[in-house]
Order: structure tokens, then sequence, then C-alpha cells
């Protein structure tokens, strides 16, 4: 870290020599999940270069810059990441930009602190997986917009139409997504993940959520944790957990296979998109086709 920290120091003296943005004649943008990365493309197209740092099925609690992500960040005119302590081991470096020549956008600051899920065993005291509550990306949304505008005034009316657009698209998706979970009995409405990453989506429609680790993937399961949980499956007599497609599916195995041991058949009732997104080019490989299969996948295997 200190090496990457020091070339960030030496690029951002020499930001001054980047030609990139003037010879191509468009916004250099760097994201960090690929949720921020899937919405920046939605309102930039193809009037800018963007370079996400993360890819499908990397987890941002663990990540770490590389020399080519400093190149990258010093490079950019813009940087947008999720915050709330998402990025944790990105924080280091995200500090040092702010006190160079540009200051990192975390989307998840812009939230009312008052609104957010509390933690007291997460460094930012809040749940930062923000992105399971839709009107909470709808704010990033409003947020990228407005600074890309700012960034590239000449493409406003562009910015402008693409967020209607992209607005639309998520009020659609709330609906299609309720209509959904209404078919599940609210009695039914329990949903065992890997890690604790989807209560603000429990909170919205009404699920009890059990995660086997903490907020943070950085936090391991112990022994007595998954015999507490694999009780709390049998005493609900739920039928199916769910692992995660940025997290090792042992511990879900673990669970399962402790739960079957005093007598009970729980299955494992498909992968869920956590902390980031499917493969390029696939339908979960975008923030509203990865909710949507979410939703499907936790019903469906529920009922």
């Amino acid at each position: 870290m200190k090496k990457l920290l020091f070339i960030l120091l030496v690029y951002a003296t020499l930001s001054s020599c980047n030609t990139n943005k003037k010879e191509i004649g468009k916004l250099n943008v760097v994201t960090t999940t690929t949720m921020i990365t899937d919405l920046v493309k939605n309102i930039g197209k193809d009037s800018i270069n963007i370079n996400g740092l993360m890819g499908s099925g990397v987890d941002p609690h663990l990540y770490k810059a590389s020399e080519g992500d400093v190149t990258k960040l010093v490079n950019a005119d813009v940087i947008f990441y999720n915050g709330l302590h998402l990025e944790g081991k990105l924080v280091e470096v995200f500090e040092k930009m702010g006190s160079s020549t540009k200051t990192p956008i975390a989307l998840g600051e812009e939230i009312d602190k008052s609104t957010l899920i509390g933690s007291d065993y997460f460094a930012s005291n809040y749940d930062p997986h923000v992105w399971f509550n839709i009107e909470y990306f709808k704010q990033f949304t409003q947020k990228v917009t407005a600074v890309l505008i700012e960034k590239d005034a000449k493409n406003a009316k562009y910015f402008k139409a693409n967020e209607t657009e992209y607005l639309a698209k998520l009020n659609a998706l709330q609906k299609t997504i309720t209509a959904k979970i209404e078919t599940l009995p609210k009695d039914k409405r329990i949903l065992v993940t890997a890690h604790d990453a989807f209560n603000y989506f429990g909170k919205n429609y009404g699920f009890e959520v059990v995660g086997l680790q903490g907020l943070s993937t950085a936090t391991e399961a112990g022994v007595k944790d998954v015999q507490n949980l694999a009780n709390f499956i049998i005493e609900k007599q739920l039928k199916a957990v769910f692992v995660e497609s940025s997290v090792p599916k042992r511990t879900i195995e673990a669970l399962q296979k402790a739960v079957n041991a005093k007598g009970h058949d729980v299955q494992i009732g498909g992968t869920l998109y956590s902390d980031a997104l499917g493969s390029a080019g696939t339908t979960e490989g975008t923030y509203i086709g990865m909710f949507e299969y979410n939703v499907n996948t936790i019903v469906n295997a529920l009922k």
C-alpha cells in the first residue's frame, strides 16, 4: 500500500501531462463497484470513457488497488465510488486523491444518514449495501448526472435525457419486483445468505434477513455462528438458504451440512448477486437485471 500511495503522489504531480481527454474530447471516468459502473454507463453512454476497477464476482470489501488502478485514478477526470467504507482497502488511496487535484465522489455519502441502517460492528457504523434500496439508487443516478453535467456542460441535455430514461426504468423495476414479492406469503419471507448484504432489501420488502457473516466479508463466521444459524433454520422450518456470487460458498455449504445433520432438509436455493453484478454481457450483468434475477431466485426458492 505504501508503494501504491507513493506512485499516486508521483502521478498527481504529473497529472497536467494527461492529454487523453484533450485528444478524444471525452471525460475519463473511473468507478469502483460493478453497480456504479453500470449506472454511470447508463448516464454517460458513448460520451464518456469509463474504467471500472472491479469486475464480476469481485468482493469490494477486500479489494486492493493495483498499480494499474492508481494510474487510472490519477488520469481520471471524475471518480465515483460507493463510500460508507464499502471499499475498505481503497479508503487510504481515496484520501490521498482527495488531497491532490481531484476529490473522488462517494455516492453513499449523499444519502440522509438518518435513513440508513446502523451497525455497531462495521467501520462506518452504517450498512454500506445501499444499492438494494432502489430509492437510494435513484439518488445515485441524480448525483452522477449532476457531476457529469458539471464536468462536461456541452453534453448536459444528453446526460439529462439519459437520466430521465434510466429513472423510468428504475420505476418500472420497482413495480415488477413488488408484484413478484407479493406472490410470496409474508410468513415465508426469511432470507438466509452468506453475509448481511440484503438488509435494505429486507427493510423495503418485509423480509427478515439473516447473514452468516457480518456486514463485511472480512469478518469470518465461526463454528458457533454456523450452529446458531442452523438452529434458527430448523426453528423456522426454512427450506432454502442462498450463496452469493462474490462470497466463497463454503460457509453456506457448511451451514447446510450442519442443518442436515440435525435431521432437517435445507437446500441451497440459488446464487444471489450481492456485492457485484453478474458477467458483462448477461442480464445479471446490469443493475436492473441483477435485481430482477435476485427477486425471482428468492421468491421461487422460498415458495
